[in-house]
């Protein structure tokens, strides 16, 4: 990373109270241990992303980049903080809150819905910021952090596909089959990998997948 581009997190960071990525991994596994499962508590993950924030960077610069990140981050981290949440500002523009206790779904979705409509950042030419967010609650869509992140990530992306300021929730996917070949060196190391982990061939390569499609930005 450019030492330009880490001055320019630091501030944002130090506006924020926050550590780029830092503690937010850890966290969320910390609460997807089978005594959490059992205490009962309803564990939701929110991911939100700026919508084209890339350009807002190219065409006013980060200075304003960074404004924009800070003012959003503020109002989101005030709508967490005031419902028990934990913010996080997980890479970029991509910010995360985590709601550990009794709040369902549906209060989150609402509750995501009205920080949504209620963010009002604009850019220096005075056009409207958007925000896109996904939620994917534990044990229900899953219970490891690597499928919770990727199912909350994928709904987040889902709203940008249909048009963008919108929230959405992590729902069951559709597997389609595909022809695909592998060699015999891959799917041994892969079968040990799944037994290692403890989890099934199929997860582990849609999480893959997914790393690939981010890596080229698709």
């Amino acid at each position: 990373m450019s030492s330009q581009k880490k001055e320019h997190h630091s501030i944002v960071d130090n506006a924020l109270g926050t550590n780029e990525g830092a503690g937010f991994e850890e966290t969320l596994t910390s609460y997807l241990s089978a005594a959490n499962a059992e205490i009962g508590d309803n564990i939701h993950l929110v991911l939100i992303d700026l919508d084209h924030f890339m350009e807002v960077n190219n065409k006013f610069g980060f200075d304003e980049g960074d404004h924009i990140l800070i003012e959003t981050g503020k109002h989101l981290k005030k709508y967490a903080e005031e419902n028990g949440g934990e913010f996080f500002r997980i890479s970029g523009d991509e910010f995360g809150i985590i709601f550990k206790g009794s709040m369902e779904k549906e209060d989150v979705f609402l509750l995501m819905e009205d920080m949504r409509k209620n963010y009002d950042q604009k850019t220096p030419d005075g056009a409207n910021c958007t925000i896109c967010i996904g939620i994917s609650t534990a044990f229900e869509n899953a219970n490891r952090f690597q499928e919770l992140f990727r199912m909350a990530e994928s709904a987040m992306f889902r709203s940008k596909y249909n048009g963008r300021n919108k929230v959405a929730l992590a729902k069951e996917e559709k597997m389609i089959p595909k022809t695909s070949h592998y060699t015999q060196d891959q799917l041994k190391r892969l079968t040990e990998l799944a037994k290692r982990e403890g989890v099934g061939e199929a997860i582990l390569l849609r999480e893959a997948m997914d790393m690939l499609l981010k890596k080229y930005d698709i």
